[in-house]
């Protein structure tokens, strides 16, 4: 029988999770969580009622139907007999490509502005400062349907290049740049390992990551010897050997091989079309994003201590070098953090892509698939899932990034 002199008891008490600040947010966190999920149990339970009283229900059947629309910028095979599930994977396959193509030339026109923002040069500073202000002040969209105009307005038509009549000509015979879109080689494998040219694709990413790999292996490698003899070893023959030798002995086994466009009757055919509709797409969101990220780097290079620069310059380094090795790695980790934002900002930005008739995900799962069956509410649902998914993929891939270059405490 316990008495006045006994210890407390040390047993866990249900009172704990409200009184002892151990428990208490973790209580508050698991209350507000289940009280999310009623609420989102209780409207999933409204919706389908409705639906159940309007004769209506979910259902994801129409996706193996025919699609009977085409699509201009076709990334893999496709046609108006193909199914609404293959429309909407050419949809997203636009969808990664633009928002690929914006986040890295953003990130090259924002460090480039950014840091030559900072530059002693009054001109150059005071350019970098009118190309930011100009256009992070008028909207994405005012952007896309300028450089979009331009491209048709300026550009010759396929016919400009026909004959001894031609007022046109096409770059080393390769390229030709008309109001329709540009036209570049295509290659092709004559030699292929896998039947599917998808597969085939895939072995050669698979050997340049491997290359990238190897890359590494040898800079770590350099730096150990350094480490251990004072001096770094030449590497960069082995480096250029182990990103070339690979993959050109895989394409000579394949035998690459390049389809170069011809003029046809009214258009070319062959090679590859960079449909005007991307181009201006895809420079708009990376000049408006770039403006932003120039803002960023600023922000991040002036963050970083002068003494940091002046113990370079004592040390003897040029600025240009100082700004590579010296400032730059410093500031990356205060430019990552927003730059995320950015990145998720182009993506979703992208979904302004049917204002100049470029079918991403928006405008065929979202906007014909949505009109010709009908279902609003899954096609909302998987655009939704779809934007979910690559957001919350940048953001783990930024974010490892962003973990990989913070300061290790000893």
């Amino acid at each position: 029988m316990a008495t006045l002199t006994d210890p407390p008891s040390s047993g866990f008490r249900l009172s704990k999770l409200i009184y002892d600040t151990r428990y208490r947010s973790y209580t508050f966190q698991f209350i507000a969580l289940m009280a999310l999920v009623a609420l989102i149990g209780y409207l999933g339970s409204n919706l389908m009622q409705n639906l159940r009283a309007a004769g209506l229900n979910i259902s994801y059947e129409f996706l193996g139907e025919p699609s009977g629309y085409d699509i201009n910028q076709r990334p893999i095979e496709y046609d108006s007999q193909s199914s609404h599930m293959r429309a909407s994977i050419v949809g997203i396959l636009n969808t990664l490509i633009v928002a690929f193509l914006a986040c890295v030339t953003a990130t090259v026109f924002g460090v480039l502005a950014g840091v030559l923002r900072l530059s002693h040069n009054w001109i150059v500073s005071k350019l970098m400062a009118v190309y930011v202000e100009a256009f992070r002040n008028v909207p994405v969209l005012i952007w896309i349907l300028i450089i979009f105009s331009i491209m048709t307005v300026s550009l010759p038509g396929p016919r400009s290049f026909r004959g001894e009549e031609a007022t046109s000509s096409m770059l080393f015979d390769a390229f030709a740049f008309t109001n329709r879109g540009v036209y570049t080689p295509k290659p092709e494998f004559t030699n292929p390992i896998f039947t599917s040219g998808a597969l085939n694709w895939l072995l050669v990413l698979a050997v340049l990551v491997a290359s990238w790999y190897g890359a590494r292996a040898i800079g770590r490698w350099a730096t150990r010897v350094q480490e251990a003899t004072g001096v770094r070893p030449t590497t960069w023959y082995l480096t250029l050997g182990v990103w070339f030798v690979p993959l050109i002995a895989l394409m000579m086994i394949m035998g690459l091989t390049w389809v170069y466009p011809e003029l046809k009757g009214f258009n070319f055919r062959g090679g590859i079309q960079i449909r005007g509709s991307l181009i201006a797409l895809w420079f708009a969101l990376a000049i408006y994003t770039g403006a932003f990220i120039a803002e960023n780097v600023r922000a991040g290079i002036q963050a970083v201590s002068k003494g940091q620069t002046e113990a370079a310059a004592s040390l003897g380094l040029r600025p240009g070098r100082i700004m590579n090795l010296v400032i730059l790695p410093q500031a990356l980790r205060v430019i990552i953090p927003p730059l995320i934002s950015q990145y998720l900002n182009i993506t979703k930005n992208s979904s302004l892509a049917i204002a100049v008739g470029y079918m991403d995900v928006t405008g065929t799962l979202g906007g014909i698939t949505l009109n010709q069956t009908g279902r609003a509410i899954e096609t909302v649902l998987l655009l939704m899932l779809f934007y979910l998914v690559i957001s919350l993929s940048i953001s783990a891939v930024m974010n490892v990034y962003n973990n990989s270059i913070k300061l290790r405490e000893r």
